[in-house]
């Protein structure tokens, strides 16, 4: 089940689509990475490998459709991490808003975790160094966690670092990012794939790593097994 819901923002309302399983053992929201946005083919087949395993997803663009015209013109907002920080922020700060009444109970909110891809992943990362009691896990695929800069000392949730291994300056900045780390984390590489991981298997296996991460450190449980 597919619900489209709204996040308001100082710049403008926010579009997203909130992806529902029959029950909810956790909330992610996706931070999307440059140029793209909550339509992602690629973050919408791990959103539906994740609802598959009992997590919610919220897909959301972090952009208006005003910023998303000056952005294809200029390109400049999408690595403006701190704006796109605030964003994702300002949906874990109304996640009560935004959810479907039969979703979960308001009083016994779910656990939430993030997901970030390409510049999204620093912007999660902001955003969990910035709401420390709220994010119990990050994962980044393909991420510049590098561009968080000194937010990464800052960040305590659970961080795990996808890459593909034909993407080798990301796997660098990846390593050098995971050293700034305070967070427990992990680096998994994904033999043969490159930024976007659209080698056969590839993508599956991101979500497969990223479920079983949001299973581990948000329900404290491994994710069920997947036929």
């Amino acid at each position: 089940m597919t619900t489209p819901v709204s996040v308001e923002t100082a710049g403008g309302d926010l579009a997203g689509d909130l992806v529902l399983p029959d029950s909810v053992r956790g909330v992610v929201v996706f931070a999307h990475g440059s140029g793209s946005s909550r339509h992602s083919s690629r973050n919408r087949a791990v959103a539906e490998i994740l609802r598959q395993d009992g997590f919610a997803a919220l897909l959301l663009d972090l952009l208006t459709a005003e910023e998303e015209e000056r952005d294809i013109r200029t390109a400049e907002l999408r690595f403006d991490i701190d704006l796109l920080a605030t964003r994702v922020v300002a949906a874990i700060d109304q996640l009560d808003l935004w959810r479907p009444a039969h979703a979960w109970d308001a009083a016994d909110p779910p656990p939430l975790g993030l997901f970030g891809a390409s510049t999204g992943a620093a912007a999660a990362l902001v955003a969990a160094a910035q709401r420390p009691d709220q994010v119990r896990a990050v994962v980044s695929r393909g991420g510049r966690p590098d561009l968080a800069g000194r937010a990464l000392v800052r960040v305590r949730a659970p961080t795990l670092l996808i890459v593909g291994g034909r993407d080798e300056q990301v796997l660098d900045l990846n390593l050098r990012a995971g050293d700034a780390l305070a967070a427990p984390h992990r680096l998994d590489v994904v033999p043969g794939a490159t930024h976007l991981f659209p080698e056969p298997g590839a993508l599956e296996e991101v979500a497969r790593l990223a479920a079983d991460w949001f299973g581990q450190h948000l329900v404290g449980r491994s994710a069920p097994a997947r036929g």
